[in-house]
């Protein structure tokens, strides 16, 4: 059954890149996308990140539903990359998700992704690292987002925790 790496860091800390390194070994590449770019800036970046990926690699957007679109596709692809988890939970807390469906969300995802034949790759930020935000909505994201990190980590048969562009094993593929 799938295979799940899961890549964290800070912000820059080469996560994006080191996951396009390792789904570039693959041939069939379905690179999925979690962000809902609403203003210019954001729709700059992702065309920036476009270009960064070969032309022969389907992509697909998910802000929600993840674990559908998983199910839809995971049998068509070698390799799947989700980018990012963190920008899921914004999301999800944008559209006034409690943390109990966010994390049964996190369950499905996780769920399917080892029931499909395809090796994932999920991106996340860490998010523990920094100071406490001063706002509600702040505190709640970083403990959202912390606990999906520890769910896919649990969950992950590979964990890399990326600085300053150096992988950093934290666990090693058990298969």
């Amino acid at each position: 059954m799938g295979k799940i790496t899961l890549i964290l860091g800070g912000a820059r800390s080469g996560k994006s890149t080191y996951a396009l390194k390792l789904a570039k070994k693959s041939v069939r590449v379905a690179f999925i996308a979690t962000c809902e770019p609403k203003d210019k800036e954001m729709r700059l970046r992702v065309a920036l990140h476009k270009k960064t990926r070969p032309a022969s690699w389907k992509t697909f957007q998910a802000p929600q539903d993840l674990a559908s679109l998983l199910i839809k596709i995971g049998s068509s692809y070698e390799t799947v990359i989700v980018d990012c988890l963190t920008l899921l939970v914004s999301g999800y807390l944008l559209k006034k998700m409690t943390q109990e469906k966010i994390e049964n969300e996190m369950h499905n995802v996780l769920k399917t992704l080892k029931n499909i034949k395809a090796h994932s790759i999920l991106v996340s930020n860490e998010v523990g690292l920094g100071i406490v935000p001063v706002a509600k909505m702040g505190r709640e994201f970083r403990d959202i987002a912390g606990r999906v990190n520890q769910m896919a980590a649990l969950e992950s048969d590979k964990v890399v925790f990326m600085l300053s562009g150096l992988p950093l094993e934290l666990k090693k593929g058990t298969r």
